[in-house]
């Protein structure tokens, strides 16, 4: 039987800190969500689901959003 992950807990919570992780790393670059989600580019409103951790953003995605905000990858992931 196959598991649905957009309903798993720990992908859930993982999400969402990794979220968290993008807002504190812009908020300490002193970038607005306009600037990163222009740069990368993505609509607003996934931008903000994203931070949220309501979205499933690709590793294309977090690697433009690194680059975007100026840190490495890693300091998103942590």
């Amino acid at each position: 039987m196959q598991r649905d992950l957009e309903d798993d807990d720990w992908l859930r919570r993982e999400r969402q800190r990794i979220g968290t992780a993008i807002r504190l790393a812009r908020e300490r670059a002193n970038k607005t969500q306009e600037q990163i989600y222009l740069a990368v580019p993505v609509s607003r409103a996934f931008y903000q689901h994203i931070e949220a951790g309501r979205a499933n953003p690709s590793l294309n995605m977090l690697l433009a959003i690194a680059r975007a905000i100026g840190v490495p990858i890693s300091d998103l992931l942590h």
